[in-house]
């Protein structure tokens, strides 16, 4: 009899119905298409980082992982490392040798990370060969000058190299042994991200090994998940089974910058989503308590009747669930299509901004995140701010001076 009652009261007065119903529609709306593109753009950067440089998961030697030595390594052989096969949520296992060097052309020389790869298997994990802007993916083996490599646009730039040019890489080898080679640049990158376009070298894993001395070692089994959400399950489920004897490391342990700079932005964004809800939340507030300060003589006559305190408190709740349930559904009406197109064509950010958000190491793009838990969360942080709304009319219903309220006043007791 409550739920009838309450569909019928709230299209007595349409207008205030819809209006209250859009508010709500209004704060979820602009929410969801805040925090999805949020959450878009840090999924979109971690992907990025985690496919040409740190992957979303690492093994790694335990001395390793503390100093980063070339001489703490890992055999660079998959077959004692098989349960990494029956992991079913791990999508690419690669191996790499990633090294420091000082790279010198001319007269101008800078640190830089030399990466070892499998060229085939990081191509199909990366795409890196689409990155090439200039020359091509292929890494050409010379027995007097070793193997060609590939740089990023940035560090060509900086060392003023064309393709065919020649770089040399000097550093410290496997325990002590000196690490140098002659290489030529067979083609130019442009990562997306401007952290690594400065400073990366790709090269064989053969070549870096030949390079640094190391033998058929490595310093890390890169792993990437099937999805984000994937990577805490499968850091406990390999830490269990590895024990203390190698080292899990996700992307937040290997990249804390990137790590930092998406709390701190989304920390941000969540408190301009809270300072929505807040305005929004006034309006809404003063919309509910003048809809029950009008309907004081009706309460009374309710509870005259025999109706008690509580059910037509519930019979308020039930009005405004009603409410929520229409501003929720009108508020993802209007999300969904919005969200489903730029999901399948992200905006592209250019000129000052876009520059801005290479050099802070994101990629200049707002894609979209898709998420059926953000949907859920946005739309229960609507509801709690219809509950809080509610607050201030309960008290006033359970208040209500019912001879007052007949004859018109309405004063509590």
């Amino acid at each position: 009899m409550l739920v009838k009652l309450a569909w019928r009261n709230l299209w007595r007065q349409k207008r205030r119905t819809i209006l209250t119903a859009a508010a709500l529609a209004l704060a979820l709306c602009l929410s969801l298409l805040t925090r999805s593109f949020q959450e878009g753009s840090y999924n979109a950067n971690i992907d990025n980082a985690a496919r040409f440089y740190t992957g979303l998961i690492q093994l790694q030697d335990p001395d390793y992982a503390d100093n980063a030595s070339i001489d703490d390594l890992l055999s660079a052989n998959l077959d004692d490392f098989a349960y990494l096969k029956s992991e079913p949520s791990i999508e690419y296992i690669l191996p790499r040798l990633e090294s420091v060097a000082l790279a010198a052309a001319g007269e101008r020389s800078k640190g830089v990370m030399v990466l070892g790869v499998n060229p085939e298997l990081e191509d199909r994990y990366s795409g890196v060969s689409e990155k090439v802007s200039q020359g091509r993916f292929r890494f050409d083996s010379d027995s007097l000058k070793g193997s060609s490599v590939l740089i990023g646009e940035g560090l060509a730039k900086y060392l003023r190299l064309e393709v065919g040019d020649e770089i040399i890489l000097y550093g410290q080898g496997y325990q002590g042994q000196t690490a140098s080679g002659l290489y030529t640049v067979n083609g130019l990158l442009k990562f997306p991200v401007m952290s690594l376009d400065n400073r990366l070298v790709y090269m064989p894993i053969s070549e870096a090994q030949r390079l640094y001395s190391t033998g058929n070692q490595l310093t890390s089994w890169v792993l990437h998940t099937q999805t984000l959400s994937d990577v805490d399950s499968v850091e406990a489920s390999l830490t269990d089974h590895f024990g203390d004897d190698i080292r899990i490391r996700d992307w937040k342990d290997l990249s804390p910058e990137m790590a930092q700079q998406i709390e701190m932005d989304r920390a941000g964004g969540i408190f301009l989503i809270y300072l929505l809800y807040g305005i929004v939340g006034f309006g809404l507030f003063a919309t509910v308590m003048m809809m029950t300060l009008e309907r004081q003589r009706e309460f009374a006559v309710m509870l005259a009747a025999g109706m008690s305190r509580g059910k037509l408190v519930s019979l308020l709740f039930i009005e405004s669930s009603f409410i929520c349930i229409l501003g929720i559904a009108l508020g993802i009406a209007v999300a969904m299509p919005i969200l489903g197109y730029f999901y399948f064509n992200p905006i592209h950010i250019t000129g000052e901004a876009a520059k801005v958000m290479l050099e802070a190491g994101f990629e200049p793009i707002l894609p979209v995140y898709l998420n059926l838990g953000l949907i859920i969360n946005q739309a229960l942080a609507v509801t709690l701010m219809l509950l809080i709304c509610l607050i201030g009319p309960t008290w006033k219903v359970l208040r209500l001076n019912l001879v007052s309220a007949l004859k018109g006043g309405g004063h509590d007791h």
